[in-house]
């Protein structure tokens, strides 16, 4: 069954559309994978002032990738298609909201929800052209897998790479199908705890962006999002990369400028954030850091269940409130110079404060409105993963994430997530 998903079913759909092209490369290019995941989350508030005090679900999803390759001629044609399912294994009406599963109108989490979605696909020299269901990873649209399933955007993108060192990207995004939903939906905003209205709905997103290498140490970025109705937005990146003594550093600035676009039906946006990221790398040992500033009237604003694209996303907070400051510092250890392949360790802190609470809502902005006290927060995490390196099991992993979130502004938190995952490979 799952080969014919690369193979039996797509060459059909391609016949009939491109009728009399070559389809030997588009078989022999052809691959899928399906990953079996199985998700524990679990969230504590710590008997915070919300009336949900914990969100804590099980699940097990699967995901299957297929693959085609590109059919023979100056224009090839291919098509490719995910399909997901998630299947409910632990849950309860005072613990949902985790993202891993739906949520019925009786506050209960649906027992499965599943979707199918193909792309269509051409590409000439070295341009591409896709069209149906994409998980971009851009600066301004960057699909987010931290749950179950992942995130897909459903709509159109090209990407050229036909100009030496330079790679073009340009889209136009209609909805989007979030980690714990079956449908695709209009796209909407993350509240950022009640600066925003997440309930505002947009139509459509434009999207464009250059990325040109200066050799092989040295990248610089642009790229311009507009949400229609919600906002548009810029971003600014240059990376660099320096071989010093035995190892080698590297630094990454981001910049984003964002504001009003149309009738800002989700409330006023006008953000600057400036995103930096500093480290060294010696051997199995990365250690990294850096400061980061938001300005302007409003927080940080991004698409509801995506990545932030910020170095101090963490777990629990994305540290880009309105006026927030924030310093983040992370170290990275590849245990197989130990004698442990496969195992890995990272653990990061974010320290962030001077948070503007006038648009937040809840009591602790509340009582920090009245004593004209600004906001803070912190949040120390860890992430443990091993990946069985050979026998039967190969490729299986296990990870478990932990964190620890404190904030004088919102709710704090306790979480830890346990994901087992496995590929299989056809």
């Amino acid at each position: 069954m799952i080969r014919k998903c690369s193979g039996t079913i797509l060459v059909p759909l391609l016949g009939g559309a491109f009728p009399g092209v070559t389809q030997a490369e588009f078989l022999s290019d052809s691959k899928t994978t399906l990953e079996a995941r199985n998700f524990y989350f679990s969230r504590d508030f710590r008997s915070g002032t919300s009336a949900q005090s914990k969100r804590e679900e099980w699940a097990q999803g699967f995901i299957l990738r297929s693959q085609s390759g590109y059919t023979e001629g100056d224009v090839g044609f291919g098509m490719d298609a995910i399909a997901m399912l998630g299947i409910k294994l632990d849950s309860s009406p005072d613990r949902t909201g985790t993202g891993l599963l739906p949520k019925h109108g009786n506050g209960r989490a649906a027992d499965e929800f599943s979707t199918l979605a193909p792309t269509a696909k051409v590409k000439i020299s070295a341009t591409e052209l896709k069209v149906g269901a994409l998980t971009p990873t851009l600066p301004l649209l960057a699909a987010n897998y931290s749950r179950l399933v992942p995130q897909v955007f459903n709509g159109a993108m090209l990407t050229s790479s036909d100009i030496k060192n330079l790679t073009a990207s340009v889209g136009r995004i209609e909805n989007v199908k979030a980690r714990d939903s079956s449908n695709f939906e209009d796209m909407t905003l993350t509240s950022m705890s009640g600066a925003f209205s997440s309930s505002a709905s947009s139509g459509g997103m434009d999207y464009f962006g250059l990325d040109y290498k200066f050799g092989p140490s040295l990248a610089l970025s642009a790229h311009h999002a507009t949400l229609e109705d919600i906002y548009r937005k810029s971003y600014l990146g240059l990376q660099y990369g320096l071989p010093i003594g035995p190892g080698k550093a590297f630094t990454e600035i981001r910049y984003f400028d964002a504001g009003n676009e149309g009738r800002a039906i989700a409330g006023n946006v006008d953000n600057r954030t400036l995103s930096t990221n500093l480290g060294y790398k010696l051997g199995p040992h990365t250690i990294s850091g850096g400061y980061q500033k938001s300005r302007g009237a409003s927080a940080y604003p991004y698409l509801a269940g995506s990545d932030t694209y910020l170095f101090s996303e963490m777990l629990v907070s994305t540290f880009g409130m309105e006026n927030e400051r924030a310093w983040h510092v992370r170290y990275d250890l590849d245990l197989a110079a130990f004698g442990i392949p496969g195992l890995s360790f990272t653990a990061r802190y974010v320290h962030g404060d001077q948070v503007d609470p006038e648009q937040i809502a809840g009591s602790k902005a509340t009582n920090l409105r009245r004593s004209n006290d600004d906001g803070a927060e912190w949040e120390r995490s860890t992430d443990i993963t091993y990946v069985v390196q050979s026998g039967p099991l190969k490729d299986f992993s296990i990870r478990w994430r932990n964190a620890t979130y404190r904030s004088t502004y919102t709710d704090s938190a306790d979480e830890n997530r346990l994901i087992l995952s496995y590929f299989f490979k056809f």
